[in-house]
């Protein structure tokens, strides 16, 4: 391959990681714990719906 060529690869994608790296003091802050039982929680009500459908 010539030197001069872009392959894309991990240059294309440096922004992204230093973008998702930063934290920003106003964003909402969620523990992961909350999301994961909120999903669960979610799909045991919706499986009790479709068994009383």
């Amino acid at each position: 391959m010539d030197r001069g060529q872009n392959t894309g690869g991990l240059m294309s994608s440096a922004g992204l990681v230093r973008y998702f790296d930063a934290e920003d003091s106003n964003a909402i802050q969620i523990d992961p714990k909350t999301v994961i039982a909120t999903g669960v929680m979610i799909g045991i009500l919706v499986q009790l719906l479709t068994f009383a459908a």
